[in-house]
């Protein structure tokens, strides 16, 4: 039996940073107040996503797993039929893990966590995050409490916010990069988390680092933000800097990311990042949610435009001693390896298996006698008792070095060559031993129908059926087919990243004499290489279950007619869209239901097919104004101040009560003037000189009434409460905020349109 969220608050004391706990309390607050109807459902909603909670499809009631279909037992007392609501059924609860690091013991609180609240099931996303799907919204409470006593949030790992800072996993042993960008990649994430200036945004905000230009570790140019390595002289020493991008994007149309600056010097990294925050929060679109990424801003005033706007927001922002001091933090840290680097010789005794996982899984570190070892997850799955191996094998064999990749895989680093036979046999031993990584069977896939609200077709299936077939015979595939990327998302919002795959798919579905078929449209073109260097486009529909006799069509014709050394992409190009159409066109016919029934059911899903299911989105949730945010935390903490009143601690009461004021006005203020402080004294003034004094809170009826009592509990701040006095105060707020609220109402429009600039 599962323990209470009471019980891991009490056993975790001590364990969790302060203020990272006291977020977690004011999110279990939050769920509360939802549940008595304190809270409306959409400022909730985004609330619940800036947390990684996040609602799911809940209609299947399976899990493909390549080989046939598994029936799950749904954990948390979840419903399989009924409202699919997160309060009715389990939803999925995203993990940040920022540039993909890990270390055993966070792993094994992932295994804990997988097995006791989700289906014993942990997924590796396309960002480096891990998703526990299947769990209940009544346990998100204790699941943040648990990873935050190892030192991992959820927060803000959805939502209209900065979404995770993915980098290189090989960042600082590549051979080939330019410098380690690990500590860049931990000091902007931990900068920008929770930012007041990154609140207020009208969808995500994606950053990534890479440290070289020519691999696709890092993915820099289907990012909002891209920074990639870079360095010069200067007065006979090197100088780091990023070549800075802004402005990528996939979706359902990409978008290639801008160069912003040639060189930043790292010193600028921070500054600068929260510059272009600030000039996305303020002119991103708000309202209409297919153009609020920061690409369609660059695209519509322009890179030079936007870089001059940015510039002069660096120059105005006021200083901030964490730009510096969080990157030397970062900078201090150094992996160091846990045992000595030996080379491993040849030996006729390894078995074809090893030889075949060495030759794809492993890779050499720039630190001689080491390699990198790729764990392959399949379809980016992994249970909780291989997860408790892989954190066992880290321990074992290296410093606890461990990141997870964005083609959904784990890595492990600092591995001593002559250690590789026998962590070979460790993952072995849990079925962790598949090789291929980075090869054509290493197939990228978004949840799509399994989970997604959006799937439209079941892209985890197909990518688990091809897997499969190209798995049977990988040892005969040809080289060059080695080398290609399948990528395969469920709709058409990329997730799966199909439009930077050498074969690349999405779903969309069909009309077939009165039924609905599954497809999936074929994406050609794209460049995995070169940090995601061209996006393919789409060629035609093709029925779900022609899709492997597609691949094998397009592979065949591949090593078939290309010239010496010409990549798939370039093969694509040279023979023309129109011969490729030509050669798999037949292939877009669905055969009469009563010839072949199997097409008109998904992979992995043997129920007629339909799309009748599918929901609305939750990728970011409504676009909700910071005002609406603070006035959700003062009600909050009004509720507290009343909790804290009927445990007979009035003068805490009273504290909480004039705080929830104080938050209440800032909010307001914050909708004019971005900078305003959190003193006290500071709020006061200016929520006097910008509201009181000019009669933008004075409601009709009773003027400016509630304003007044903000003014008395302000000079009366730290004198101390009476149970009557706390009592009235926690009254006043109440009034006071719900003024808040209708001024809000009456001029927030024109509120926003003064924004500084």
């Amino acid at each position: 039996m599962k323990a209470s969220n009471a019980h891991w608050k009490a056993r975790l004391v001590g364990s969790i940073p302060e203020l990272l706990g006291r977020e977690i309390d004011i999110y279990e607050t939050e769920i509360e107040l939802r549940k008595k109807g304190k809270v409306e459902e959409r400022v909730f909603a985004e609330t619940r996503l800036r947390r990684g909670v996040y609602g799911q499809r809940y209609d299947n009631g399976h899990r493909y797993d390549g080989h046939k279909v598994q029936d799950l037992v749904y954990p948390s007392g979840a419903q399989t039929k009924g409202p699919n609501t997160l309060w009715d059924a389990p939803g999925m609860q995203r993990i940040k893990i920022p540039y993909g690091g890990l270390n055993a013991s966070q792993l094994e609180v992932l295994a804990e966590l997988a097995e006791e609240y989700s289906d014993g099931i942990a997924h590796v996303t396309t960002r480096q995050d891990f998703q526990l799907h299947f769990v209940h919204i009544d346990d998100t409470p204790t699941l943040m409490r648990r990873l935050a006593s190892v030192g991992i949030t959820t927060r803000e790992a959805c939502g209209n916010s900065v979404r995770n800072v993915t980098a290189c996993p090989y960042s600082g042993v590549c051979p080939d990069e330019t410098f380690d960008v690990t500590p860049y990649a931990k000091a902007l994430s931990r900068f920008l988390i929770g930012h007041p200036d990154c609140q207020d945004f009208g969808r995500k905000f994606k950053p990534a680092f890479s440290g070289c230009h020519q691999h696709a570790c890092g993915l820099v140019n289907l990012n909002d933000l891209g920074a990639v390595a870079v360095t010069r002289a200067e007065e006979g020493s090197i100088r780091r800097g990023f070549a800075l991008y802004v402005g990528g994007g996939l979706g359902t149309v990409p978008y290639q990311a801008k160069l912003f600056d040639s060189f930043l010097p790292v010193e600028e990294l921070l500054p600068t990042s929260q510059a272009i925050a600030r000039v996305f929060a303020r002119l991103g679109e708000k309202k209409n949610r297919n153009r609020a990424r920061i690409k369609f801003l660059v695209d519509d005033l322009g890179i030079e435009k936007f870089r001059e706007l940015v510039l002069h927001e660096r120059k105005v922002l006021p200083h901030d001693p964490r730009w510096v001091d969080y990157v030397r933090a970062a900078e201090a840290s150094r992996e160091q390896p846990s045992r000595p680097g030996k080379v491993l010789s040849d030996d006729p005794t390894f078995s074809r298996d090893f030889q075949q996982w060495l030759k794809t899984n492993s890779r050499p570190q720039r630190q001689e006698g080491y390699v990198v070892a790729t764990v392959t997850l399949p379809l980016g799955d992994i249970t909780s008792y291989q997860l408790r191996a892989v954190a066992d094998i880290a321990r074992r064999f290296t410093p606890e070095s461990i990141r997870s990749t964005v083609e959904q895989n784990l890595v492990l680093r600092w591995v001593s060559q002559i250690d590789l036979p026998e962590l070979y046999s460790a993952l072995e031993a849990v079925g962790l031993n598949q090789p291929g990584a980075g090869t054509i069977v290493d197939i990228v896939a978004c949840p799509g129908t399994d989970t997604c609200k959006l799937g439209i077709s079941s892209s985890r299936g197909l990518a688990a059926e091809l897997r499969m077939r190209l798995t049977e015979k990988s040892i005969q595939l040809d080289e060059a087919l080695q080398d290609l990327h399948i990528k395969i998302s469920g709709c058409f919002n990329s997730c799966g990243q199909h439009h930077i795959a050498d074969l690349g798919f999405y779903g969309v579905s069909r009309k077939v004499s009165g039924y609905t078929v599954p497809h999936f449209q074929v994406v050609l073109g794209g460049e995995w290489e070169n940090n995601a260097g061209t996006y393919g486009l789409p060629i035609m529909a093709i029925p779900s279950k022609n899709v492997p006799e597609l691949v094998a069509r397009l592979g065949e014709r591949y090593i078939a007619d290309r010239n010496k050394g010409e990549r798939f992409q370039s093969f694509i190009k040279r023979i023309g869209k129109a011969a490729v159409k030509k050669l798999i066109e037949d292939l877009a016919r669905v055969p009469g239901y009563q010839e072949n029934s199997s097409y008109f059911s998904d992979w992995g899903d043997p129920r007629e097919y339909t799309i009748d299911d599918i929901g609305k989105g939750e990728c970011a949730g409504e676009v909700v104004s910071s005002v609406e945010f603070d006035l959700t935390a003062a009600e909050r903490e009004v509720f507290e101040a009343q909790l804290l009143l009927e445990d007979g601690k009035a003068d805490d009461a009273g504290r909480r009560a004039y705080l929830a004021m104080v938050h209440a006005a800032k909010g307001l203020i914050r909708a004019e003037y971005l900078d305003i402080s959190d003193d006290e004294e500071a709020i006061a003034t200016e929520f006097r000189v910008r509201f009181y004094d000019t009669q933008k809170f004075h409601d009709p009826f009773v003027g400016g009434k509630f304003a007044q009592y903000f003014f008395a509990a302000h000079e009366s701040a730290g004198r101390g409460y009476s149970r009557e006095s706390a009592h009235r105060l926690v009254e006043e707020a109440q009034l006071f905020i719900e003024a808040c609220h209708s001024c809000y109402n009456r001029v927030g429009t024109a509120i926003q349109s003064v924004v500084k600039v």
